[in-house]
């Protein structure tokens, strides 16, 4: 057994032409691909020894067929070098810091050891372009160093003076860098951090041109029956066809000029194959116009080779179509469409013990024609490998040959664990495992408490589906990917997963006030989870058992659950803070019992979940996942059993209600005109820091704010808890009392960034205002609401107001996608070790407590290494009992 090796370093280096011709089987001087039989031309761009890519024939190099041959390199002579368009930064600093003359660096032995200290107490430093003073004299040859000048893409020249003193531009040929750049010593390399031995400067300039295989450029076959190659084969047939005119014309003694614009030519296609994106450089196109996909293309970026192919990839076992709600379904659950079910397959090998099921799914079939039909299979494998599809010909037979050491493929059936996904996955509650159930229908159903962490919707977002393939991975999903496992964010401690929506509203009209349901009513609202035995009713009247709202939703807490705290839903007004509120301002649970409280947003929502938190830590994510469940069931019957709609008849105030609106609105637009008129007297008192401009601004807007907002406390005294857009906003299920008063009162200011819409025509925002008109409707104040409809120069403020959060959210949006890949590549070696630090891979220490504070925020209380809170309550309520 050989002992383990450390990489020590990894250097990387350039190809030498002579290690180019060394790794090439074949030079390739014809630009032509296959002849009119559809055979490859000998030293042509597909010649056979570069690889093979049609079955039937074998690759002349290694003798395979094409499903073995890797592919082999050949190689172009180039009539003249030509510049690597990688390296020219490279090439313009190094002919910046060594001598036009003797290639030596332009630094004495004395400025070296000034600039990197002693020899003997060097590390690993290397001497910078700006050390080195440009336009000098060397002090080795005493040679006069010229200024160089670099053109993108690749054009290179020196600064001369003529005998008139004029200062002329010489251009530098490929060839005359390269004859430079070799008389550079290794030693003077070794000083500007280049190895020699694996990388001399003059192989930046390209005389032999490697081919790569044909494997690596497939040409395909189209419909027609014609041949249409790679963008790769395209481009270099281009260079085949000028160099061989380059030499042509350079062996008959053609004019200089006709030389240097083929010269050019060369470099021009040589440098679209490297990269065809090159600033200062058209790219070469296809006759659709379409850009040609070189080198650089196929490795670079979102699809390119490395995020594209290796890091991210598209895979088996994996479906993906739209999302639609289920209610009925558990969190853990996830309903699959038949159609994917049957496609989708999970191995299973054959045991004695198995035997009799796996020969019943071959029996089956590829086909399961509805939901009740037992499992089939698709596919069985054979001990040797060999893999056999299962139709109505070959299923009886194979199942008759069925033995163990067969692997068959069957179908996915219920209960199955599957990984599912929606993306942009911007965290690990992104894609959690869930238990299928097969549904008829051609979406995938899941819970509507489970869309937050997947920041999921509705309204056409699709997801994908993963299948495990391995025990071990089926196992790795369902303990630490499953749903339930991961109610918790890791990012604050507290529930990301819980009740939104209609769920909150529904337990907010179900608990609020004091009701009273018999038998029939409370077997209706727990149907999902009717407890064994029903409480001791509340009351009995006329002989009738009653059961309070309270006690019906005490139906689903756990036994021995205590808790205090304020609700989110109370108003905290002065009365509140005195015992007696009439609002419910505290919730009381008392081992297992609400005794008094409104549940909303804070007790169950996603995000807040306060309940659903100390059930997670005093029963298990287990209990936290039954209660998730049994609450939004509940939820849902409560708003079904009331009823619960919202229309446009909803935001009707009456006539007094809109004539106190319209004298807030005049009064502000009275009160705004009267502070124009100050600013113009000169009268107004700037505020500190402030401009007077700016006061006057500043003033509007904060009158401007209170009109809308008076308005809207107008319309919500007289809508009240009776109307649907009050009880959303109150429980927090939804939306603000801000939207109602834009509704039903004012809609208020326009603001782009922050300030008053000032830009338009000039002296004016729109041509329907006089010029300096700096009243209110003048510059974005909509006083109209939703519901009476804006006039057309409202509507347009409004649009521009909208705007700015339009492109704001894109922008956001892209910024924040790309700091997160960049924060993710700088963090992705770091780890929290079995001595609470953090280190790097090497083992460097980051942090010598994790987070400061060895709290993982995921085992956390909402930040608090321990639930301070709940121990407090729980001491409380056993010293009270």
């Amino acid at each position: 057994m050989t002992s383990p090796k450390r990489v020590e370093k990894i250097e990387f280096g350039l190809l030498s032409p002579k290690d180019i011709r060394r790794t090439s089987v074949r030079k390739i001087i014809w630009a032509d691909t296959y002849d009119d039989d559809g055979f490859p031309y000998p030293q042509g761009l597909m010649d056979l020894h570069l690889g093979v890519i049609d079955p039937g024939l074998r690759c002349k190099t290694c003798g395979n067929r094409a499903s073995e041959c890797p592919g082999h390199f050949g190689h172009i002579e180039l009539a003249k070098p030509v510049i690597h368009v990688g390296y020219t930064r490279l090439i313009r600093k190094l002919l910046r810091v060594s001598c036009r003359e003797c290639g030596r660096l332009l630094l004495s032995q004395d400025e070296v050891q000034k600039v990197l200290g002693p020899e003997e107490e060097r590390n690993d430093d290397v001497i910078s372009e700006k050390d080195i003073k440009k336009e000098r004299v060397c002090p080795y040859c005493g040679e006069q160093q010229l200024k160089i000048n670099f053109e993108k893409p690749t054009t290179f020249s020196e600064v001369m003076t003529d005998e008139n003193g004029k200062k002329i531009d010489h251009k530098l040929t490929p060839s005359d860098i390269r004859s430079r750049l070799e008389k550079i010593p290794d030693e003077d390399l070794h000083l500007l951090g280049i190895n020699a031995r694996v990388a001399r400067p003059e192989w930046t300039l390209l005389t032999v041109l490697p081919v790569p295989p044909v494997t690596m450029r497939p040409s395909i076959i189209l419909e027609n029956g014609q041949r249409s190659e790679d963008d790769l084969t395209h481009k270099l047939v281009d260079i085949i066809r000028i160099n061989q005119r380059f030499k042509e014309n350079q062996d008959a003694g053609a004019p200089q000029l006709i030389i240097e614009d083929l010269w050019e030519l060369l470099q021009y296609h040589v440098t679209t194959y490297m990269d065809n994106e090159v600033a200062g450089c058209p790219p070469a196109r296809h006759r659709s116009g379409r850009p040609l996909k070189t080198i650089s293309q196929r490795l670079k970026g979102k699809d390119g080779r490395f995020r594209g192919s290796l890091s991210g990839k598209r895979v088996n076992f994996s479906a993906r179509t739209v999302i639609s709600p289920d209610p009925n379904l558990s969190i853990n659950e996830v309903g699959i469409p038949l159609a994917i079910a049957n496609e989708m397959s999970v191995p299973i090998r054959v045991t004695p013990f198995n035997i009799d099921e796996v020969r019943q799914m071959v029996t089956t079939g590829p086909v399961r024609p509805n939901l009740n039909s037992p499992c089939g299979a698709n596919y069985a494998i054979r001990p040797d490998g060999r893999r056999v599809r299962l139709t109505d010909m070959t299923r009886e037979s194979v199942a008759e040959m069925l033995e163990p050491g067969w692997t068959v493929d069957r179908q996915l059936r219920n209960t199955d664990i599957v990984l599912f996904n929606r993306q942009p996955s911007l965290h690990r509650m992104s894609i959690m495992a869930h238990r299928i159930v097969l549904m008829d229908g051609k979406t995938f159903r899941l819970n509507p408490a489970v869309c937050p962490p997947y920041n999921a919707d509705f309204d056409g977002d699709e997801m994908n589906l993963h299948v495990p393939q391995t025990e071990e991975a089926r196992a790795e999903a369902h303990m630490l990917a499953s749903v339930q496992e991961n109610i918790l964010s890791p990012r604050f401690g507290g529930p990301i997963i819980g009740g939104i929506h209609d769920h909150i509203s529904g337990i907010f009209i179900l608990t609020h006030t004091l009701r009273w349901f018999d038998k029939k009513a409370v077997l209706y609202l727990l149907q999902s989870s009717t407890p064994e035995h029903l409480p001791e009713p509340g009351k009995v009247e006329d002989g009738i058992d009653y059961w309070s709202n309270k006690q019906v939703f005490s139906m689903i807490l756990p036994d021995g659950l205590n808790m205090v705290y304020r609700a989110s839903s109370c108003s905290n007004c002065d009365k509140c803070k005195q015992e007696g509120c009439d609002r419910d301002a505290f919730v009381r649970i008392k081992n297992g019992e609400l005794i008094c409280g409104t549940i909303d947003k804070k007790s169950i929502g996603a995000f807040d979940g306060v309940i659903l938190q100390r059930i997670i830590r005093t029963a298990g994510l287990g209990r936290g996942r039954q209660f998730v469940d049994d609450v939004t069931k509940l939820s849902i019957r409560g708003i079904m059993y009331d009823g619960f709609s919202f229309g446009i008849d909803d935001e009707d105030l009456t006539k007094i209600e809109y004539r106190q609106i319209d004298e807030v609105l005049d009064s502000a637009a009275d009160d705004v005109e009267r502070r124009i008129r100050i600013y113009e007297d000169g009268q107004l008192e700037p505020m500190p820091g402030r401009t007077l401009e700016e006061t006057l601004e500043m003033q509007i807007m904060q009158v401007l704010g209170k009109a809308r907002d008076r308005t809207g406390d107008i319309a919500g005294r007289h809508l009240g808890l009776s109307n649907s857009a009050v009880v959303m906003a109150v429980s927090g299920a939804r939306g603000s009392m801000l939207n109602l008063t834009q509704m039903a009162g004012c809609i208020g200011q326009q603001a782009v960034r922050g300030e008053r819409i000032t830009r338009g025509y000039e002296g004016r925002t729109l041509p329907h205002f006089k010029k300096g008109d700096r009243g209110s409707e003048a510059h974005g104040f909509v006083s109209n609401s939703y519901k009476s409809g804006l006039n057309p120069t409202e509507f347009f403020f409004h649009a521009i107001g909208g705007r700015e959060g339009l492109v704001d959210t894109a922008v956001r949006t892209s910024q924040s996608g790309y700091l997160q890949r960049r924060m993710i590549n700088a963090l992705q070696d770091l780890k929290v070790g079995y001595d609470k630090t953090v280190r790097t891979s090497g083992g460097r220490i980051i942090q010598f407590k994790y987070g400061e504070d060895s709290t993982d925020p995921a085992k956390s209380c909402y930040g608090d290494p321990v639930d301070v809170k709940g121990i407090i309550e729980s001491v409380l309520e056993e010293e009270v009992s």
